[in-house]
């Protein structure tokens, strides 16, 4: 129990230290939140596979997966004994990259933690750090430590000698670390190669072409030009137009639709109340026509296709006799004027003006854009032409590689570079402003949440937070990993919504940026600026420390070298947190079981209802980038003192993590955008930042410690990985990102290549991406896609019905 006293001389090495009691109960915590969400899937899991094995289920790829057993725990053992080539069958390059990278963490930490525990630990638990004393211990007349240092003055040396482990451990992880990476790197390049190589999609056979010239803006010209080049031949083209008219039309349409299928199912009333099997353990009324049944699911079932007059129950009659709903049509000046009409007669009418328009516009000849879509007989041709420069002149005529035609955003196609670049510069200085206000944000989380700042404003509360331990801690070290938590699952949210603000042509650039703007949230406004302030429940303490000593800059080195260290404690219970508690309520899928019961209220028609049985979308934007992170934490603390903490929560965090996702991906969540496993050189790419960081910290630790000959010692390291980032990036970046020319004619020679050659038609012998894209084309959808009609139980009752015309 603290008093008064101490608030007034809290220093940084009080506010943060890992107490015993603040562990156990972050353990507590995490473990009753973590094993209650594991053990709530264990039982829901075999009972709503509709949600848990929902894209086993419904994905064709999935099929060859084994099929769990429905036993409490006895899915667990054959989950593990999936194999990485399973998941690349089942799951396509980005999800075995994904995992790969969980891969790697643990072989590293295992490693790490061996050390920390046999070498580390003993070492600085046989010799204490000498702190050397500052005005304010003199001030209070604590100088013992200065009289101790005086006396060791001649075997000062002597005793930091044990500093050289941070040097030896420095380089000895670096090196380690620089071997898992290009060694995995390697891997995936061998899998990645041979698994593009094999495979002849659309996709891998079509170049992206921007700057366009505006002579050469027809398709017949495109494909004379490519030609003439005398790499292939072209086999269709698609030239982008401003479809933004058409697009808008399309929009409209489906709220139209929306709104006659509403007017639908008022009109003819609820079915009969009776809980779906593909739904959740919530007692709703049948929809009125489940999802549309494929035409290849033999097992779907009566519950999987719309109900005709036939189909109805031969005792149930429709209420003709319900009163038809009306809809509001206002006019006039400013619309304050209105009149009811007959709701289902508007909309359909409606539905029929937006229908005949659309037809028109399909024939219209829209204005070309610089962008086009060529698709050549042969994925070697494409690859040529995308490797290749096609022009001398500058951002003219740039083939890249083009994404699958279910990822392409249509509505930016026509967007001219100059708006794109508009969007992308916008977006990018509202982020930097946003990291200002994240910032400002944080010191209010990280001020507020510990008893001698709540003591300034509430001395009442702060008093009884003395008197209880317990809550005392609550309040010092629980909370403020809970606001920072909540913090890091909502952000993610907004940037994914700026990044689709981007203008990005697919959607596996956006998923990508995405990533890229989580971890710099993640890294720079959580991990660096924490760092800074010192502590999450210290800042202000700290704060006047600092303020206190200005006009000494060894003061404020020496402040914000220790606040690193003395984070410990807090980012040890923030990785268990994450590990121990949230990964289990991944896994049970907390999110779509708490709106679950907000969308059931809001469904109304057959579509409403498909909807809620459509699995969730997994989306590494969301996940990967606090992953990074959390290796960056446990990378940068893996020699300092107490390193085995944060080196055995991380641990089980990335082998939690590895066997959670590894059942979203498998079984339970979609993942529809793709980007053939080039993430795997931003994971690199951002961990070899965490490698310099980590270096930097233990140059600053030796420094603090005034063996600055070990710590300049550490320089050539920072510089040789520096070197090692860049030669890595020329040497494995170009492999990840195209497909190699001999790979495509290995390919025919190896056993997957004769095949997909010989049975090309055979699943068996198909890739994710060509199972997927088997039948699709370069189009776009609002030219091409069904005009379809509503969803409704009884058909036959519109016959019966006269249509009304009325004005907009």
């Amino acid at each position: 129990m603290r008093n008064d006293t101490t608030c007034d001389r809290l220093d940084a090495d009080d506010i943060v230290g890992l107490r015993p009691r603040d562990l156990r109960i972050q353990i507590y915590i995490s473990l009753a939140l973590g094993v209650g969400a594991f053990l709530t899937f264990c039982f829901l899991r075999p009972r709503w596979k509709g949600l848990y094995a929902a894209r086993k289920k419904q994905n064709n790829q999935a099929t060859a997966l084994p099929e769990l057993p429905d036993s409490f725990f006895g899915w667990i053992l054959p989950l593990w004994r999936i194999t990485d080539e399973q998941v690349l069958e089942s799951a396509g390059l980005d999800a075995y990259v994904y995992l790969a990278f969980f891969k790697l963490a643990i072989k590293f930490f295992l490693v790490a933690l061996f050390f920390a525990l046999a070498v580390i630990k003993p070492v600085h638990d046989t010799h204490k750090d000498i702190k050397i004393p500052d005005d304010e211990h003199k001030k209070h007349g604590k100088r013992d430590d200065l009289s101790m240092l005086v006396a060791m003055a001649t075997d000062y040396d002597a005793y930091t000698d044990y500093l050289w482990m941070y040097l030896v451990f420095a380089y000895l992880f670096t090196g380690f670390l620089l071997y898992l990476i290009v060694s995995q790197t390697r891997k995936i390049i061998e899998v990645r190669q041979t698994y593009l190589g094999s495979q002849k999609t659309i996709t891998d056979r079509t170049i992206r072409l921007s700057g366009i010239p505006l002579e050469l803006r027809s398709e017949a010209k495109i494909k004379e030009f490519i030609e003439d080049l005398e790499i292939g031949t072209v086999e269709s083209v698609t030239l982008c137009k401003n479809w933004k008219e058409l697009d808008e039309q399309v929009v409209q349409r489906q709220a139209v639709l929306r709104k006659l299928e509403e007017a639908w199912t008022v009109y003819l009333g609820n079915r009969r109340v009776e809980r779906s099997l593909e739904t959740l353990p919530v007692v709703q009324p049948r929809p009125p026509a489940p999802e549309v049944r494929r035409e290849d699911d033999e097992d779907a079932g009566d519950a999987s296709q719309l109900l005709n007059d036939t189909d109805r129950d031969p005792d149930y009659t429709i209420p003709y006799a319900r009163p038809r709903p009306m809809a509001r049509i206002w006019f006039g000046r400013f619309k304050l004027h209105f009149k009811s009409i007959d709701a289902i007669n508007y909309y359909e009418e409606k539905l029929r003006r937006l229908d005949d328009t659309i037809k028109t516009l399909r024939e219209k000849d829209f204005e070309p854009t610089p962008l086009a879509f060529v698709t050549m007989d042969s994925v070697p041709s494409a690859q040529m032409a995308i490797q290749a420069v096609l022009d001398p002149s500058p951002l003219q005529l740039l083939a890249n590689s083009s994404p699958a035609p279910p990822d392409v955003v249509w509505t930016n196609t026509y967007l001219s570079r100059g708006k794109r670049m508009l969007r992308a510069w916008s977006i990018t200085v509202l982020i930097g402003l946003l990291t200002v206000f994240w910032t400002a944000l944080l010191v209010p989380i990280a001020g507020a949440l510990n008893t001698c700042a709540i003591k300034e404003v509430f001395p009442g509360l702060a008093e009884a937070l003395n008197y209880h331990p317990v809550l005392q801690s609550l309040v010092n070290t629980q909370l403020p990993t809970l606001a920072v938590t909540l913090l890091n699952v909502l952000v993610p949210f907004l940037y994914d919504w700026l990044a689709n603000q981007q203008g990005m042509i697919s959607q596996g650039d956006v998923e990508l940026s995405v990533i890229s703007k989580n971890f710099f949230f993640t890294f720079f406004n959580f991990f660096f600026v924490f760092t800074i302030l010192g502590t999450g429940s210290g800042f202000i303490a700290l704060l006047e420390r600092l303020g206190e000593k200005l006009h000494d800059a060894s003061i404020i080195a020496n402040t914000l070298a220790k606040s690193l260290a003395k984070l410990l404690g807090f980012y040890t219970n923030f990785i268990i947190l994450q590990g121990f508690g949230l990964f289990p309520l991944r896994l049970m899928e907390f999110g779509a079981l708490s709106l679950y019961p907000i969308n059931l209220i809001g469904a109304k028609t057959p579509r409403d209802y498909a909807e809620l049985v459509q699995p969730p979308v997994f989306s590494y934007g969301f996940f990967l980038p606090q992953t990074i992170l959390i290796f960056i934490i446990c990378l940068v603390y893996s020699v300092l003192r107490d390193s085995w903490q944060v080196l055995l929560s991380g641990l089980a965090y990335f082998m939690i993590g590895h066997f959670v996702h590894k059942y979203q991906l498998l079984y339970a969540m979609e993942h529809r955008q793709h980007s053939t496993g080039k993430g795997w050189m931003m994971m690199c790419d951002r961990v070899i930042v965490g490698l310099v960081l980590f270096q930097i910290t233990l140059a600053g630790q030796l420094a603090l410690k005034t063996a600055f000959k070990r710590a300049l010692l550490i320089a050539p390291l920072a510089v040789g990985t520096l070197w090692f980032a860049y030669v890595y990036s020329k040497t494995y970046r170009p492999l990840m990102k195209f497909i190699a020319l001999r790979s495509l004619k290995r390919a025919k020679h190896s056993d997957l290549g004769r095949g997909v050659q010989e049975e090309a038609t055979s699943q068996e012998h198909q890739t994710v991406d060509e199972a997927r894209e088997s039948e699709m084309r370069f189009a776009h959808p609002s030219l091409i896609m069904d005009l379809d009609d509503v969803w409704i139980v009884n058909k036959g009752a519109r016959s019966q019905n006269g249509s009304t015309s009325y004005s907009d």
